[in-house]
């Protein structure tokens, strides 16, 4: 099985083309893959395949099927889409300019050049109102937040990388019957924030790019946002919101590719 490695600001994925939709990618193998002991090591995984392979009739070449860590399917990922487009410029699938994505969270258009940053539209993030999150005994209150996929955004007063986030936060599962990422945030400057998260099916990630639009949003507090720079632990990102829409820019980058072993997965 032919792989690619890729990251957008430390979090990583293993990235699998698979144009005409052939492989069988089960659960199981996803684990495998992901593995940082065992396998290749990611946060998730990104299946490469062409949309009128998925029998879809969306509007774009390409569809990013995306699974977390654990196997479990995904409707988007922010960091994702960035390296899952600049690996389609880099292997000569798609030119370098502005073009959409297929996602199960809709269509995401993606913007980059032959190298450097990825910007893609994310949305308009929908602000759903207060929720609670708990973290080793202490309750943290925070704001529903969807991006195509769930968020808790929780404000902090205390710098986050104090926060015990070995064990996932707790959370209330009639109001998230499908799990959701949580967010830590505080503001260190004028729209500037810095975060850390809990990703749902994957654990603590070094960063979340839907995390990102939905902890600016929160921040923002639904006054329509403008540019926001989010400091996560694998670097930093921009994210701008003009009311209607969002969008995030920041790097996405290749560092490796192979083959498994024959009979491995």
């Amino acid at each position: 099985m032919r792989f690619v490695k890729g990251h957008g600001t430390e979090n990583d994925f293993v990235i699998l083309p698979d144009p005409d939709g052939v492989l069988d990618l089960t659960a199981e193998a996803v684990r495998r893959l992901c593995d940082r002991r065992a396998g290749i090591g990611a946060d998730g995984v990104l299946r490469v395949v062409r949309t009128k392979a998925t029998g879809s009739d969306a509007d774009a070449e390409w569809f990013m099927d995306y699974r977390n860590a654990d196997g479990s399917i995904a409707e988007m990922c922010g960091n994702g889409v960035r390296v899952f487009a600049r690996y389609l410029v880099d292997a000569g699938l798609a030119p370098p300019g502005e073009w959409d994505l297929a996602t199960r969270a809709g269509l995401r258009r993606v913007t980059l050049g032959p190298s450097g940053d990825v910007s893609v539209e994310m949305g308009r993030p929908e602000l759903l109102g207060p929720a609670e999150a708990s973290l080793a005994g202490a309750a943290f209150a925070g704001e529903r937040v969807s991006v195509g996929n769930p968020h808790l955004a929780c404000r902090v007063t205390g710098p986050v990388a104090a926060l015990d986030l070995s064990r996932a936060p707790g959370f209330d599962p009639a109001v998230f019957p499908d799990g959701v990422n949580v967010e830590f945030f505080r503001g260190v400057g004028e729209r500037h924030v810095e975060m850390r998260v809990f990703e749902r099916g994957s654990g603590e990630t070094r960063s979340c790019g839907t995390g990102t639009v939905a902890v600016a949003a929160a921040a923002a507090g639904g006054t329509g946002g403008g540019e926001w720079t989010v400091d996560v632990p694998g670097g930093r990102v921009t994210v701008v919101l003009d009311g209607a829409t969002s969008h995030l820019r920041g790097p996405a980058v290749l560092v490796a590719e192979g083959e498994t072993r024959p009979g491995w997965i």
